[in-house]
């Protein structure tokens, strides 16, 4: 069963269901839209920033992980959860402020396993990062 976010409204409950946790509300992250195919989410640069100055990896790779997850709780509703099993990225450039905006596009959406090619672009939309994410769907019946 697919669920899909189809407005605003539809997109607010589905996070009040599914609450963002307490790392995506300190990086700032913002979802703007949640199918199982595709995910958007935005984080600002500043406040997740190594010390040069620049995003840090590690919160592109965060953001990255939100979106899949997302995406693949979404592909597994009502009877699966969705648990990240890898993660991996590449990073091309950075950024020293702005807002960068990270794009999940599912690659396979299968019984037992969901994964996604995320990608991280700036404003200017220069990609900043590509990152995949594969996600375990379990039985949400036998962790009850």
């Amino acid at each position: 069963m697919m669920a899909t976010m189809s407005d605003q409204s539809d997109l607010h409950k589905l996070l009040e269901m599914m609450p963002m946790g307490g790392l995506n509300e300190k990086l700032g992250v913002e979802i703007l839209e949640a199918t199982a195919e595709r995910v958007v989410g935005t984080m600002p640069v500043e406040g997740n920033t190594q010390p040069y100055g620049l995003l840090h990896g590690g919160a592109s790779i965060a953001l990255a992980e939100s979106l899949g997850s997302i995406g693949s709780a979404l592909h597994g509703l009502p009877d699966k959860l969705s648990v990240g099993v890898d993660i991996n990225a590449t990073h091309h450039r950075s950024a020293r402020s702005g807002i960068v905006t990270g794009v999940a596009t599912a690659i396979h959406l299968g019984r037992s396993m969901a994964a996604y090619e995320v990608v991280i672009s700036d404003e200017e939309g220069r990609r900043l990062c590509t990152s995949r994410i594969t996600c375990a769907l379990l039985d949400a019946a036998k962790l009850s």
